[in-house]
Parts: C-alpha cells; structure tokens; sequence
C-alpha cells in the first residue's frame, strides 16, 4: 500500500474513532455514583451501625438520592432546565441537608451530588456561584460538627471532586448520547444527499435526450410519406440519441466514473462509523489501474450499502488484497440474521450488476452468507486486466 494511503488511513481512524456505546456510557456513570454513595453509607454503618433505624433513614435516602440522580439529572436527554427540574433540585437539597441533622458529618459525602447538579441545572454563571455556596455551606457545617481546620479543608475538597465529578461524568454521558444520535442523522443526510444527486444526474443526462428523441420522432413520422430519405436520417440520429441516453442511465445507476479505492476506504470508514458500525480494514495494494480501482471502490461502496440497508451489523472487515496475479477485495459483516430471507434480501440488483462490472474486466463476484449470521462479498480481478469481449451482435449494431 502507498504512503498516502497510510496517512489517510491514519487521518481516517484519528477523526472517526470508534464511539463507545451510549448505554456503556451510563453505566459507567451508575457505577461511579454507586460507589460514591456506598463510600458515604458504609461511613454510616460504622458511625450508626447500633441504630437499626438510623441505618434504614440513611439507606433510604441514599437510595432516593441515587435514583434522583441517575434518572433525572444524568438521564439521558432530559430537560433540565424546566420548572420541574427546578423542583427536582430543590427536592435534592433537601435529601441532601436535612439527614445532618441527624448524621451529621457522617453524611458529608453527600453534598457533592447537589454541587454537580447545580453546574448541570442552572444557568452558568448562577450555576458556579451556587456550587461554590455548596461548598462553603459543607465547610460552615463541618466546622459545627467537628471543627479541626483539617477536617474542614477535607469536607470542601471531597465536595468539590464530587461535584465536578457528577458534572463532568454526566455531561460526558450525555455528549456520547448526542453523538450517536448526530452521527445517525449524518448518516441520514449522506443517504438522502445521494438520492438527491441521483435525480439530479437523472434530468440533467436524460432531459434533453428525451426532448431531442420526441422532436425528431414527430418529424420523422410527418417525413415518412413525404421525404423517407430524410425520414432513414432523423431515425439514425434518433438511434444515436437513444443509445447515448441508454449509456447515461448506465452511468449514473452504476455510478460509473473514476473512482479511488483509496477515497472509497476513506469514506466508507466515515459512514459506517457513523452508523455505530465498529470498521477493521486491511489495505494492502499498490498503484492499481484507474479501471480495476474504479470496480474495487463500486463493489466497497455497494457493499456498504447493503449492509447498511439489509443488516444490522454491529462490525465489518473490508480487505483488500494485491498479488503478481490479481487483487482482491472482501466484506464481511454480521448481523445478517435480524434481515429478511428473500432471495433479494441483500440487494441482488446491484450485486447483478457488480459481476457484471467485475466480468468485463475478466474478474468475478462472489457472496456467501455463513452459518455465522455473516454475510462475505468478495470480488477477484486478475492483473494484469483482461478486458472481457463485447457480444457479436453489440460489435454489428
């Protein structure tokens, strides 16, 4: 493989990294908060462990706390900054401060979740400000219950890491949850926009073709009778015109143009991982003819298609392979079980017309769907080219 091919490869893995998965972010953040509150609880149990009662108030906040906290202010796509989450903040302040009446310090660890919550909450500037009210509130009430200066410092400090730990975990969490969803509608765009260029290339090529082939059909039947000399004429330039028409919808259906295998990789990263579909590729080519180039990178790109339209794969492996004889490309992805089981489930119009764009250079296609829920494309051009011939009567006409 060229050097260039392994910068943009690089470049590729660098500006599309693999997302980890949204419900994997918030367990993550479960998991912390969890722990942060356990470390607070078993404090209890060692200060409280003879009180039974004292012991089931405090779980029971704990617990009322935790699921105010995972299922509001770090759940995903919530609205926060609504009266209701206003109240919801107002309800974790007061689970927050009123079990030191009781606990006391022993309920310190607690207060770092409402410092979070603030930052998440309120407006910036009001947000900082009510954050640092929250730790100079634990600092005032720490100073009552025990008064060392160190324990003073240790109470604000342990409020300030958990705060910000709350804060940064949640937005973190909730940053992946957009991510995927931006990543998705990208995909979206990316599928409508060639749909789009479709149409486009559609009227453009075929417009004035079919105008020209109406204009000269009508003159060429008032000539039949009148001028068949002239008539044989307008129906040679209509048969020119028709054939040159045939060859447009040619090219845009097969989107048949100079394409890179190196761009097609490139791109085929992009999309998929903007799907949430996990890419691995081995490319190991060299300078390859524009033509074999230009069928490797329709076969990547119709592959991708399809596997985006007929499967939902959760990885796919692209190969590329040159030797003295041939190069070779394969996909392979999962997920071909959720699809349906029709004969053209996995897109048999445009894999038709990849073997036959793989034929013509005396290659040849081949799918396979294994027991594995796999479905492997692969397509095998011999080097050097070996263009196929046209049929006879193609040559004659």
């Amino acid at each position: 493989m060229t050097a260039r091919a392994d910068e943009s490869d690089l470049a590729a893995r660098a500006t599309f990294a693999p997302l980890p998965p949204a419900r994997l972010a918030r367990a993550v953040v479960a998991a912390v908060f969890i722990g942060l509150t356990l470390i607070g609880f078993i404090r209890i149990l060692y200060e409280q462990g003879g009180d039974s009662v004292g012991v089931s108030v405090s779980f029971a906040c704990i617990v009322a706390l935790l699921l105010l906290q995972l299922l509001w202010f770090s759940g995903p796509q919530t609205r926060l900054r609504t009266p209701v989450g206003y109240v919801a903040l107002a309800a974790q302040a007061g689970l927050v401060y009123l079990p030191m009446i009781r606990f006391s310090d022993a309920w310190a660890a607690m207060p770092g979740f409402l410092a979070g919550s603030m930052l998440l909450v309120l407006p910036s500037v009001f947000a900082w400000l009510a954050f640092c009210a929250v730790v100079a509130s634990m600092g005032v009430l720490q100073a009552v219950f025990t008064g060392p200066p160190l324990d003073i410092v240790y109470s604000s400090i342990s409020t300030i890491t958990t705060g910000l730990v709350v804060y940064g975990l949640s937005r973190l969490a909730a940053l992946v949850v957009e991510l995927h969803a931006a990543r998705a509608e990208m995909a979206k765009m990316a599928v409508v926009r060639e749909r789009l260029r479709f149409a486009r290339d559609l009227h453009d090529l075929l417009g004035y073709s079919l105008s020209a082939i109406t204009l000269k059909s009508e003159l060429t039947h008032r000539l039949v009778t009148k001028n068949p000399a002239q008539a044989k004429d307008e129906l040679v330039e209509i048969l020119g015109i028709a054939r040159q028409a045939l060859a447009d919808v040619r090219t845009v259906s097969s989107s048949y143009r100079e394409l890179s295998i190196e761009d097609e990789c490139r791109s085929a990263r992009w999309v998929l991982a903007a799907a949430d579909v996990e890419v691995r590729m081995k490319l190991d080519y060299r300078d390859l003819p524009v033509a074999v180039s230009t069928v490797l990178a329709t076969v990547l790109r119709e592959g991708v298609t399809n596997l985006l339209r007929h499967s939902k794969a959760e990885w796919c492996e692209v190969t590329v392979r040159q030797t003295q004889q041939q190069v070779t490309i394969e996909i392979v992805n999962d997920g071909v079980r959720q699809v349906s089981h029709d004969s053209g489930s996995h897109g048999g119009g445009g894999l038709q017309n990849l073997s036959s764009r793989a034929a013509e250079l005396g290659g040849e296609l081949m799918t396979e769907r294994t027991g594995d829920d796999e479905f492997r494309l692969r397509a095998t051009i011999p080097l050097p080219v070996r263009k196929e011939e046209p049929p006879a009567e193609l040559v004659g006409a």
